[in-house]
């Protein structure tokens, strides 16, 4: 059953939505976060700065009183003991004070009696019972634990009463001017405000001051959180300030940033007052919401417009896909003759819509290069079938020489000896003949199993010509030919397996023996550099029947013979070329035929690279080439232009060999 297809129009819009929403949500999330750890960072540091200033505001204030109460209980009107004076006085200092003021009182230390107050008959109780050094005696009015009697005041915390020396007229102790303050008031914050609540707490863990008024007066040990407020309280008398999470008002999650004074209750500089503001996490959060309403109102109008993006940009990229579609299934109809859509908008499309046409025009080429392969092919086994006959008739013939040669002189039929081996020298070299017909043949069904194979070895090409040239001279010369050798001076080192290179050079110098009636074969030696590398070029060049370029490259096919009706008067299987171009492949060079046309002659090219002199065999060094004088030339730096020469020691000037010069008629 085949799965479930969708449009591209339906994909792209899919896709597009799947991958951008995803994206966008996780980007507000993580936007959100970023957004509240930056809020929560600025809080922190809002609150401690608040929790400095504030202890800075309750040292400077309680400094403040102490100094003013001191002045004050030094002044005549206070220190005359006057009723009437006293209170003019109190009741002004009442109000020039910037503190709220609870109530200034001056007591008579002995008999425990008002003299003057500002609050009236309102007694302040707590009295120190003596003074030391004149220094003004400050303590702390805590509310009364639950369970006895006394009012609570919800609103006015860290009260602390300030107790001053008076000394009469006379330097005797007799008054004391006691100054009780409310330090801080309670009072609720506006909701995002990030000064934070006071919460003051002495280095015994008592409570002085906290939002929660039924916790002033209490310890801290009694919390569930008392082990944290314990190590905040250490880490502030170490004198560091920082912040830290809580849950101090209302056991709701808060934020507190804390710092250390002095003690203003004793004189000793070690003992510490912690000066906490506190401040919910809720305020310090106030403006997320905000955020969090604009991310919303964001993501919809993002998704909505990605959404409509969507559906503008979905048939404005599926519209090209859809005309190459219907181009691609109506090639082989009649709309094919149309030309393919062309001129989009985007640049890709237009690249895909010409490798398309381009794809095409291939194909047409490949359909009519299979209908020439297929012609070729019929042709080929046309071809074969002439081979099967011609090799039948070249093998048939030669085993009817082999048998009646054998049977005439095994029937006694010839007479005298000399006959005799005429006929047997007529078979050995017909069996000869049909041995390298069967060569050919092994040779050819190796190729094609692709197991022919060479050994190769440093050998000298131009002594190894030389000694073909000798084979094939009396061929030459028994066909009326002229032979030019054009061999040089110089030896010509090379990697080869001499067995197959000589049979190549064989077959080549045979071809243009047996394709040539009059006229010459030339065989030269030239050396060039190719690709940075030197190589030598060994070319055999006759005035034979020559062949048309256009079947010029059908020459190296196997059972191939080219030459119109006048190559057919030729005997041969038609191997020769094609053996010979796979083994100078083998052994690493090439081979090349050239011919302008029918009775113009053809040039065929052995091309191998050279190798250095030094590699070759002492032997091929010195040559066999008696009395004549050899050049001979390294090759081992292929990066010079031209390379240097090195002449062995020699007789005279080298023109040809006795046999080739025979042969040329010279």
């Amino acid at each position: 059953m085949a799965k479930f297809q969708s449009s591209f129009r339906r994909i792209l819009v899919t896709k597009i939505l799947l991958l951008f929403v995803p994206v966008l949500l996780i980007g507000e999330m993580a936007a959100l976060n970023k957004a509240r750890s930056s809020l929560l960072n600025t809080a922190r540091q809002n609150l401690t700065e608040s929790a400095i200033h504030k202890g800075e505001k309750i040292t400077d204030a309680i400094a403040a009183l102490k100094t003013n109460l001191l002045s004050a209980s030094q002044t005549r009107v206070i220190q005359s003991g006057s009723s009437t004076q006293a209170q003019k006085f109190l009741t002004q200092l009442a109000q020039q004070l910037p503190t709220q003021i609870d109530c200034i009182q001056l007591k008579n230390i002995q008999r425990a009696k008002i003299i003057a107050s500002s609050c009236g008959d309102k007694t302040i109780d707590k009295l120190p019972l003596s003074f030391t050094n004149d220094q003004v005696k400050i303590t702390a009015i805590l509310p009364p634990k639950p369970g006895t009697t006394g009012k609570r005041n919800n609103q006015n915390q860290l009260q602390l009463v300030l107790s001053a020396p008076v000394y009469n007229q006379r330097g005797n102790l007799a008054y004391a001017l006691i100054l009780q303050t409310t330090l801080h008031q309670q009072i609720e914050n506006k909701t995002g405000s990030l000064i934070g609540s006071l919460v003051v707490i002495t280095e015994d863990g008592t409570i002085l001051a906290h939002p929660s008024s039924e916790r002033v007066g209490t310890n801290i040990k009694n919390y569930s959180d008392a082990e944290e407020l314990q190590n905040l309280v250490k880490n502030a008398i170490k004198g560091n300030n920082d912040s830290i999470k809580l849950n101090l008002p209302k056991d709701k999650e808060s934020i507190a940033g804390y710092t250390a004074i002095p003690n203003p209750l004793t004189q000793q500089q070690q003992q510490k007052w912690i000066i906490l503001a506190v401040a919910s996490v809720q305020d310090a959060l106030y403006g997320l919401e905000e955020i969090k309403l604009i991310l919303i109102v964001l993501t919809v109008g993002l998704i909505g417009t990605t959404l409509l993006a969507s559906f503008y940009l979905a048939p404005y990229l599926a519209g090209p896909v859809e005309e190459l579609r219907d181009y691609a299934l109506n090639i082989h109809s009649h709309h094919a003759a149309q030309p393919i859509p062309r001129n989009f908008k985007i640049r890709e499309f237009n690249q895909l819509a010409q490798a398309l046409d381009q794809m095409v025009e291939r194909l047409k080429a490949w359909a009519e290069e299979l209908e020439i392969a297929w012609k070729e092919a019929k042709s080929a086994n046309q071809v074969k079938s002439q081979f099967l006959a011609t090799t039948s008739h070249e093998l048939r013939n030669p085993l009817h020489i082999i048998i009646n040669c054998v049977r005439l002189v095994r029937d006694d039929l010839c007479d005298s000896r000399e006959e005799e081996l005429e006929f047997l020298k007529r078979a050995d070299d017909t069996a000869i003949h049909l041995l390298g017909i069967i060569n050919d043949l092994l040779d050819i069904s190796k190729i094609e199993a692709g197991k022919l194979s060479v050994v190769t070895a440093p050998l000298e090409l131009r002594q190894l010509l030389l000694e073909v040239i000798n084979l094939q001279s009396l061929n030459v010369q028994q066909k009326g030919l002229q032979l030019k050798c054009e061999l040089g001076d110089e030896l010509l080192p090379v990697k080869a397996d001499k067995g197959k290179l000589k049979q190549v050079l064989i077959n080549i110098i045979g071809n243009a023996t047996k394709f040539t009636d009059q006229g010459s074969i030339i065989i030269s030696t030239d050396i060039r550099q190719i690709n940075g590398s030197f190589h030598v070029i060994v070319s055999v060049k006759d005035t034979g029947i020559g062949i048309d370029p256009e079947q010029q490259h059908k020459l190296f096919r196997p059972f191939v013979m080219v030459g119109g009706t006048s190559a057919r008067k030729f005997e041969g299987t038609g191997l020769g070329l094609a053996i010979s171009r796979n083994l100078i492949e083998l052994m690493g060079g090439k081979i090349t035929l050239e011919s302008l046309g029918s009775l113009q002659g053809t040039t065929v090219q052995i091309i191998l690279p050279l190798i250095d002199i030094s590699l070759l065999p002492t032997s091929d060094k010195k040559g066999d080439l008696g009395n004549n004088e050899v050049k001979v030339r390294s090759y081992s730096n292929l990066q010079q232009d031209q390379p240097s020469d090195i002449y062995a020691s020699s007789k005279e000037e080298m023109n040809a060999t006795p046999d080739i010069q025979r042969v040329a008629g010279k």
